[in-house]
């Protein structure tokens, strides 16, 4: 990789570590999508139910609520004929024990049973230099609780820079992978692919997407997200 495209990253593992939202904002449990829009979309079958659980990458930092991941996601979703709702649990700053502290409490919090839980987790971890191994048994105990309960789990990886040593950079990218094979969840090896290597698509503080580069998340992998959702009736 290029040593300009590595630049981005370190800046990027900031997202939740920057200018805090209130958590009542970036807590959100419902969907920030306009209803008016959505009315105008035709949508098919049965409502299903997404839980996008992570820090402000998902809260939606220095965007209208409307334009954060989970509401782009949304609509890009119920383009595709998906009755879908997606719930933004994105809490600026969480590291993965944070979400893990979290999680219960969330998931009882929600009205229904969630088809699908996005878990977006573990940049702060490595901004912190938590290791690699903490952070997979954090998350690990994340997915324990989510089988427990019967609730498919899509998992967002991240990367490590080559900054923080070869040894620690394939521990951390290594972890997201070995997850999703031990508990048979989805998994989307770098969400951050489509956008990292553009800092047009970054906020001035060179952390978190603009409208545009959520547009671009969103369009990048909204069909690793449709293919998640378990069939109708399971």
């Amino acid at each position: 990789m290029a040593k300009g495209v590595w630049s981005i990253i370190p800046a990027l593992l900031l997202a939740a570590c920057g200018a805090e939202v209130p958590a009542d904002q970036a807590a959100e449990t419902g969907s920030d999508t306009n209803a008016a829009d959505m009315a105008t979309v035709p949508v098919m079958g049965p409502e299903r139910n997404i839980l996008a659980f992570g820090n402000s990458l998902f809260a939606g930092y220095g965007v209208d609520k409307s334009d954060s991941y989970p509401a782009k996601l949304q609509a890009a979703l119920r383009a595709r004929g998906l009755n879908a709702q997606v719930a933004n649990a994105g809490i600026s700053g969480d590291t993965s024990a944070a979400g893990l502290q979290r999680l219960k409490f969330t998931l009882d919090a929600q009205d229904e049973k969630p088809d699908l839980f996005i878990l977006e987790l573990g940049g702060n971890d490595l901004l912190r230099g938590i290791s690699p191994e903490q952070t997979k048994a954090n998350l690990a105990a994340m997915l324990d609780e989510l089988k427990a309960r019967g609730i498919p789990a899509l998992i967002m990886g991240m990367r490590a820079p080559p900054n923080y040593g070869p040894e620690y950079q394939a521990q951390f990218d290594a972890l997201y992978a070995d997850l999703a094979k031990q508990y048979g969840a989805a998994l989307i090896p770098f969400w951050l692919e489509s956008i990292y290597q553009d800092p047009t698509l970054f906020q001035s503080d060179r952390i978190h997407p603009t409208e545009e580069g959520i547009e671009e998340l969103v369009a990048a992998t909204v069909e690793q997200v449709a293919g998640a959702l378990p069939a109708e009736g399971n």
